[in-house]
């Protein structure tokens, strides 16, 4: 195979081995965590009870995206009895779910060891335990926002950025459900509430974030706004679940694209050997049969060229997945 071709053939070879591992944003990528700063000594009842609803929370799991428990084992006394609930993101498969909350409840208890109570979320859900009934209360407390760095955006300007985000967020604002996303060109963005509130209230709690998140982050291409009942979020890139419809298309894509350049890479070797067959033949012909045949080294070199236009069309197909990736929320 000359050196030309094995490089591209390397190349190729490369963009497959990208293409069979897709990056993906993580469901249990960290988002923010706290622990009150009062401890319970252990073996006590209280500590009982925290295991026992962080026990609840994980096995409920895998068959809803929401729950919320209160436990108190027998001889506990009001002062023992441990309220929690968890909830995944809205575009999250039971598996993907579940597999959140086992990893977020594990996180929890290594960071807040003894703690009478905690709160952690991360990028796919949320859960959180406490001595104080927090169950069907509405709280617009701000317990985390941040913006990006103003003049990131690679699209938009600022004008047109803040244009783009406000019309995702009135969208995000006139949704009735618990789990809002909606987009404008490739602003993306997403909105929750605890269902632990009503209907007006998980409404109530959106409106308060929007517009703390609209003062906060000004013209950034992106921003999130948690507040402890709710939370709004809007990116360039978008926020992508690991599985669901939208994935699956991306997926059949990415099996496409990837027959296709394995097709490239086979067409390549294949022209490598029928070059080095020619080349042989052509020292063994007469040098008045050469003129007319037509010139295989002509040929070759127009193959080459077509190749060189498949690549691109290749790696125009993998900046579009990328694009589809970013924009895949949920």
């Amino acid at each position: 195979m000359h050196a030309h071709q094995l490089q591209i053939f390397i190349f190729i070879t490369s963009v497959f081995l990208i293409l069979a591992h897709p990056s993906s944003c993580s469901m249990e990528s960290f988002i923010y965590i706290g622990c009150t700063p009062l401890k319970f000594n252990p073996g006590t009842l209280y500590e009982s009870n925290v295991n026992s609803i962080l026990t609840s929370l994980v096995n409920s799991a895998p068959s809803t995206h929401f729950n919320n428990f209160k436990i108190s084992l027998p001889g506990s006394t009001q002062a023992d009895v441990i309220y929690g609930l968890f909830q995944c993101r809205g575009d999250l498969t039971n598996s993907d779910c579940s597999h959140c909350i086992r990893d977020a409840v594990t996180r929890l208890g290594a960071t807040c060891p003894s703690s009478l109570g905690g709160a952690l979320q991360l990028e796919g859900c949320f859960v959180k335990y406490d001595n104080v009934s927090f169950l069907g209360i509405e709280d617009k407390t701000v317990v985390m926002q941040k913006c990006g760095e103003i003049g990131q955006s690679n699209e938009y300007g600022g004008t047109e950025m803040v244009t783009r985000r406000d019309a995702v967020l009135g969208f995000l604002s006139s949704q009735m459900e618990y789990f809002r996303v909606g987009g404008s060109g490739k602003v993306q963005g997403v909105a929750q509430c605890m269902q632990d509130l009503s209907s007006g209230e998980c409404q109530d709690c959106l409106s308060e974030a929007i517009g703390r998140l609209k003062d906060a982050c000004g013209t950034s291409p992106w921003g999130d706004m948690f507040l402890a009942k709710c939370y709004v979020r809007y990116s360039e890139h978008g926020f992508s679940s690991k599985s669901g419809k939208g994935d699956d298309e991306v997926e059949r894509t990415l099996a496409i694209t990837i027959g296709i350049i394995s097709g490239v890479a086979v067409l390549i070797v294949f022209l490598s050997i029928l070059s080095k067959l020619c080349e042989r033949k052509g020292k063994r012909l007469a040098l008045s049969s050469i003129s007319r045949i037509p010139s295989m080294n002509e040929e070759l070199h127009m193959n080459k060229i077509t190749l060189h236009s498949i690549i691109f069309s290749i790696l125009q197909m993998v900046n579009d997945m990328n694009h589809m990736t970013n924009k895949k929320s949920e």
